[in-house]
């Protein structure tokens, strides 16, 4: 009884609520603002005082280093369309260290997401561990990776295909398991109903949902994946940022040739992006008539 004699809040008090709520989520808000902000301070002057000069007193002259590059790239400009050539291949290595990788990567990722969503797992209760997996794999850093391979296996490309595999299976991994949640499970009991084995449900049941999704992951990942194989160049593993690092660690005199793998490295991931981004619009939203 007590229940039905007890009126509904007033407009005024709804409003008082209201207003507490916002002045709580505002501080709160303030607090984070002031922790995030003594971090980057602390942070800052650490990094400061560790460094081998003083940030301050070069931060005047960050933009030497380009202004010389650009500088002995334009005297020899005429070397330019030589050194294009020259690096093309190693650029194609790149790329295809970054191709092999990502298609691995994307399989394993596959197979680890319908092992890791519910539903569809054929094994339930190791759920837990396929997803720890995934973020074992995407929570190391491809160079720490590639860093114990090339130990193991010597330099060369070997190691930073195995390194961005591995972190691409975990990140996209995780993509795909978020995308298999919103698949019907109904085509999945069809197939169960008739006797299809898991892989024959997953295949015929899952796979033509979510296929479009796993593309346009898979193509954005690839991106990512040009990027870090050039930077995986620069501890030993092939491609274009390993003559990137020989022509920066030479110093001046070969300039030039770093200004024209920048410029090859600008012009590819850029071509990349543009392909790629019409090709998941494809595939999500259909052609466009």
């Amino acid at each position: 009884m007590s229940d039905l004699n007890t009126s509904p809040p007033s407009l005024t008090e709804i409003r008082g609520d209201y207003i507490a709520l916002t002045q709580r989520k505002r501080v709160y808000g303030g607090i984070l603002l002031a922790i995030f902000a003594a971090l980057m301070a602390a942070g800052f002057r650490t990094a400061d005082a560790r460094n081998a000069g003083s940030f301050r007193d070069g931060f005047t002259n960050v933009f030497d280093y380009p202004a010389e590059v650009l500088g002995e790239a334009l005297e020899k400009s005429a070397q330019l369309p030589g050194h294009l050539v020259h690096f093309f291949p190693s650029l194609v290595e790149t790329l295809n260290i970054a191709a092999a990788s990502t298609m691995i990567g994307a399989i394993a990722g596959i197979i680890l997401s319908l092992l890791s969503t519910r539903g569809l797992a054929p094994w339930p209760a190791l759920i837990p561990v396929f997803r720890r997996i995934m973020d074992i794999s995407r929570a190391i850093p491809e160079i720490v990776i590639a860093l114990v391979l090339i130990f193991l296996l010597g330099g060369g490309p070997v190691p930073a295909m195995i390194a961005i595999a591995i972190h691409t299976a975990g990140a996209l991994g995780k993509l795909f398991s978020e995308v298999n949640e919103n698949a019907s499970l109904k085509p999945v009991d069809g197939l169960e109903s008739v006797g299809a084995s898991w892989a024959q449900r997953m295949y015929l049941g899952v796979i033509p949902q979510v296929g479009p999704n796993y593309v346009s992951y898979a193509l954005l990942r690839f991106e990512i994946n040009i990027r870090a194989s050039a930077i995986l160049g620069f501890v030993g593993a092939g491609g274009i940022g390993y003559e990137l690092r020989n022509s920066m660690s030479w110093g001046q005199g070969r300039y030039d040739e770093a200004a024209a793998i920048f410029l090859l490295l600008f012009i590819t991931i850029v071509v990349v992006d543009q392909l790629s981004g019409q090709l998941r619009d494809r595939m999500t939203h259909g052609a466009k008539a």
